[in-house]
């Protein structure tokens, strides 16, 4: 299980965030925040619901105790080169039912080796 620290790096990185943005809403330092990244200070609870706030997941995801957050939900940031995950979707809605299954079957496959 990720901890806190690790969750609030992965979601600010994501979005290309850089601390002192966080720190400034938070209303903390850039190095109190870099401390709570980093594992060298505590999280208070205060700024575990606002970072929920910020990022829109609920603070049991911040917590670890909900998984389901699959990464960045902007679907019109890059996402690989030019492609943006709107244009992803967008290609993938195209496909006939078919090809969509045997998509999804391709994509299992490539991440758990399943058929």
């Amino acid at each position: 299980m990720k901890e806190l620290r690790m969750i609030i790096r992965d979601l600010r990185e994501d979005r290309d965030i850089k601390q002192k943005v966080i720190a400034e809403y938070l209303g903390v330092s850039q190095q109190t925040y870099s401390n709570y990244e980093n594992g060298h200070r505590e999280i208070p609870i205060w700024a575990v619901t606002k970072l929920s706030e910020y990022y829109k997941v609920s603070t049991d995801y911040l917590l670890g105790a909900n998984t389901g957050y699959l990464g960045n939900t902007n679907l019109n940031v890059k996402y690989l080169g030019d492609i943006t995950m709107h244009d992803v979707v967008y290609d993938i809605q195209k496909l006939n039912p078919k090809d969509r299954r045997d998509l999804l079957r391709y994509i299992r496959f490539l991440r758990n080796g399943e058929n």
